[in-house]
């Protein structure tokens, strides 16, 4: 596990894009979380100024992620959904025509997983909309420079530097990004990678010799020549030890892209064979059918009978142990890893759609779904960013723990600004030759009928950063929080609750010109409660 505190280069710089754009609160990053701190900040009456690097908001809900995590496990975890992140919901049921159930069953406690699902052009309409409505300025196509991005005087950020050179200059920021760019440019701690159990006295951290969870249903040699070790790993499978339990490494859990497929011939886009497919990419599947397993295909899960796969089966949406250095990477290694995995995926749904080695009826069934002619337009069908579950994360003064989620003795939470309702979760970080079969190492999610987790609060204090190292920057996305509990923290809407904290607390900053470290709990907690956010798991 990689900690990280950055010097930064302060560079004062005069653009020659256009004059320097200056307003109140700058949010970099036009994630969901992006957009309701944006929505936030107007609403008190604040300037606002969202910049996304990319051309579309909304993040996640419109890069594919539409069965969002809401009440589709036993557990039911819609009630803490509440303030702008159920507005959002409020106006996908809109959309959608089903206002009318949506609110009969908040109304009852009911639980409906089908009717908090969306499609992601539906999605982006509906935050496109919010942000016309709320008059806020959003610059597109804006990514931070990688050298000199930017400025700092002290402790406090002042101006942003843009590739296309721009500038924008706040007086508070907040870093929205999955990745976070702007807390690592702008000399803030972090961490990548998984701590090890002793560093914050957790049983779920490091490396994990127990791993149950997703495990293969059927012994997968994982060797070029099978049975011979000195033959060297089938593709897919990592050549190194398993180390030790409980210890800190590089490893995070594996990304994938949230495909949205549909079996309408109507709006079915065929996914044709890559023009880099590699039969030998695949051979771990083909050891694994011959086995025995089945890889299930796709289901419809989203309105008008589009699906949203990411990880149902271990071997058809992962890309585990390739993505360990993504948030730390350039650029330029970012976008290489993109296509290389889109072109693994691209040719994994051929393999299972062509290939011998699969069962007819699997193959006819697999063959059945294609990329949609409405999604995605930009893209020939596919999304255009990863499903990063793991970014940065700051290392602040408090770190939020496995000990606040434990159903055992939890350490309280004294400055809730939002509800965490999720268990640690986290897909596998590696998979690797153990015992003669391919094995994989780091899954955990415990939805059992007897579960070690409880709901927690958001502590404001894992929004901000160390005091020394920036005053006026906060991040919903990037907690300071270990690698256990930001599995828990990762979901769309818990970013969403976060963000409309970071927002309130950026313009209660400005009012009373306090560092964000030294805004008042009692204030905070008044505004979020009159705005409806959920702040403790409740009575009912």
């Amino acid at each position: 596990m990689k900690r990280f505190c950055l010097g930064v280069t302060l560079a004062f710089v005069t653009s020659a894009f256009a004059a320097p754009l200056e307003t109140d609160v700058c949010i970099y990053g036009g994630t969901s979380a992006g957009v309701i701190a944006a929505v936030q900040v107007a609403k008190m009456g604040g300037r606002v100024v969202l910049v996304e690097a990319g051309q579309h908001l909304g993040g996640m809900s419109v890069e594919g992620l539409g069965g969002t995590d809401i009440d589709n496990q036993p557990f039911r975890n819609s009630p803490a959904v509440g303030g702008l992140a159920l507005e959002f919901y409020r106006h996908i049921s809109v959309q959608y025509g089903r206002s009318a159930a949506f609110e009969a069953m908040l109304a009852a406690g009911g639980k409906d997983s089908k009717l908090w699902r969306f499609e992601p052009h539906v999605a982006e309409a509906v935050w496109e909309a919010w942000v016309k409505e709320a008059g806020i300025p959003v610059l597109r196509g804006h990514r931070l420079k990688e050298v000199n991005g930017v400025t700092k005087d002290g402790t406090r950020l002042t101006a942003l530097h843009f590739e296309n050179g721009a500038e924008v200059r706040a007086r508070v920021f907040i870093d929205a990004t999955y990745e976070g760019d702007l807390l690592a440019f702008a000399g803030v701690s972090f961490a990548v990678g998984r701590e090890g159990n002793a560093a914050y006295g957790e049983t779920l951290n490091g490396i994990r010799t127990d791993t149950t969870h997703q495990q293969l249903d059927r012994a997968v040699d994982p060797h070029r020549t099978p049975g011979d070790p000195k033959s060297g790993v089938i593709f897919g499978v990592q050549d190194e030890p398993l180390g030790e339990h409980g210890a800190a490494d590089d490893s995070i859990q594996g990304y994938c892209f949230r495909l949205c497929l549909t079996k309408d011939p109507a709006n079915r886009l065929t996914i044709p064979q890559p023009a880099t497919y590699d039969p030998a990419h695949y051979e771990l599947q083909r050891r694994y059918l011959a086995a025995g397993g089945v890889i299930t295909p796709p289901h419809a899960a989203l309105p008008n009978g589009k699906t949203d796969p990411g990880t149902w089966h271990s071997l058809a949406g992962n890309f585990t142990g390739w993505n360990h250095l993504y948030p730390v990477a350039s650029y330029a290694e970012r976008e290489a890893m993109l296509r290389r995995s889109r072109d693994y995926i691209q040719g994994l749904y051929w393999f299972m759609a062509h290939e011998a080695a699969v069962p007819a009826q699997l193959r006819e069934a697999w063959a059945a779904w294609g990329l949609c002619r409405d999604e995605f337009t930009d893209n020939g069908g596919w999304p255009r960013a990863f499903y990063v579950r793991n970014g940065r994360r700051m290392i602040g003064d408090f770190v939020l723990t496995e000990a606040h989620l434990r159903r055992a003795n939890p350490e309280p939470v004294s400055d809730s600004v939002g509800l965490i309702w999720w268990p640690p979760d986290f897909h596998s970080a590696r998979r690797l030759a153990r015992g003669g079969r391919v094995w994989h190492e780091g899954a955990v999610f415990n939805v059992s009928k007897q579960p070690d987790w409880i709901p927690c609060g958001i502590p404001y204090r894992c929004l901000v950063p160390k005091a020394r190292e920036c005053t006026n920057l906060l991040s919903p996305t990037c907690p300071s929080s270990s690698y256990v509990a930001y599995g828990a923290y990762r979901i769309e809407f818990t970013f969403m609750a976060a963000a409309q904290a970071a927002a309130t607390a950026a313009m209660l900053s400005l009012e009373t010109g306090s560092p964000v470290q030294e805004v008042a709990y009692d204030p905070l907690r008044r505004r979020l409660l009159a705005d409806g956010q959920v702040l403790a798991v409740p009575a009912d």
